[in-house]
């Protein structure tokens, strides 16, 4: 392994520091989302991409693609949420090997429940902690590193929803 150009203790410091950030911070988020609105964090994510599209509505590949699930898995996700009333699937009229979703006002209202207090987890345990310069650098670095490892956005450049995620 001569060619492998291996971590300096700053780099390996810097590795485990955000590793553990993320996966403590989204261990609390997740907790959060299933205590408080018992909803797993995927399918909040789900309604909450739904509630930002145009008509509430999204192509099943756009959702898949976007938060980055399998189609098989995002499909079993939307089933359970149809299954729920919050959301409702229907064939594409565009093409008729699409299928898309919408967000139903049952769908909506059950985002707006489990909103607040999601939004007062993440303002809690991330942007109460950090200043805005360190809040702007975070953002910065976030955007780097998705670009470099995804080939289209992910979100909205801008979300007026209540439901930001």
């Amino acid at each position: 392994m001569e060619d492998t150009r291996w971590l300096s203790d700053e780099e390996q410091r810097t590795w485990r520091s955000f590793l553990t950030a993320s996966r403590l911070l989204w261990d609390r988020v997740e907790r959060q989302l299933q205590q408080g609105a018992g909803l797993p964090h995927a399918y909040y994510e789900i309604l909450a991409r739904l509630s930002e599209a145009p008509d509430r509505t999204l192509r099943m590949s756009q959702l898949a693609s976007t938060s980055l699930s399998s189609r098989s898995r995002l499909s079993h996700a939307v089933a359970r949420l149809e299954e729920a009333g919050y959301v409702q699937r229907r064939p594409c009229p565009s093409d008729r090997r699409g299928q898309l979703a919408s967000l139903t006002e049952a769908g909506m209202e059950r985002l707006r429940e489990a909103a607040p207090g999601h939004v007062e987890e993440v303002r809690e345990l991330l942007f109460d902690r950090l200043t805005p310069e360190q809040q702007a650098a975070l953002r910065e670095i976030s955007d780097v590193l998705t670009a470099h490892l995804s080939p289209q956005p992910l979100w909205p450049a801008a979300v007026d929803s209540a439901a930001d995620e």
